[in-house]
């Protein structure tokens, strides 16, 4: 008989994804409850969007005290070809901070197809608001276990001791 390892997948919380009028869109997110780092991936990806959002505001504000110039035959002016970049290149940041937290093509499958814009990020944190608590709660679990486990060990090396 061939000798295998079984890999255990205990404590994944599966979230399905509904559509505007609650019908599943066959897509689903998976967190690891056991992954200690999740909760300070949210953070972070929290900061980074203030800084991805505060960077935007600069370039429109340094764009917008620049000379316009439209050329023959283009249908957007340099400054607003500018701006159209940095949004573009904006939104794909965004993305790819959403799916450090929400895993590999997260953001697409909350997106069922709609492309990205400006209020995603806040529209899919507050999607992600009735989740935070089971997140937080399995921190403390955690936490817990391995005070549980590591004073049961210090208990049976101070036994050994007397």
């Amino acid at each position: 008989m061939e000798k295998v390892i079984k890999i255990q997948k205990s404590n994944i919380l599966i979230v399905p994804i509904v559509d505007e009028n609650d019908n599943p869109t066959g897509e689903q997110l998976a967190f690891d409850l056991e992954d200690i780092d999740l909760l300070l991936r949210y953070q972070e990806i929290n900061d980074k969007h203030r800084e991805y959002v505060n960077y935007v505001r600069n370039q429109f504000a340094v764009i917008n005290k620049k000379q316009d110039v439209k050329d023959k035959n283009e249908i957007m002016s340099r400054n607003e070809k500018e701006k159209y970049n940095i949004v573009r290149d904006f939104y794909k940041k965004e993305t790819e901070l959403l799916d450090s937290f929400l895993g590999e093509n997260g953001t697409k499958k909350i997106l069922n197809g709609r492309k990205p814009y400006f209020t995603m990020f806040e529209d899919i944190y507050k999607m992600l608001e009735p989740i935070l608590p089971e997140l937080e709660n399995n921190l403390k679990s955690i936490d817990d276990k391995i005070k549980t486990k590591y004073k049961a060990e210090i208990s049976k090396e101070e036994n050994i001791l007397e």
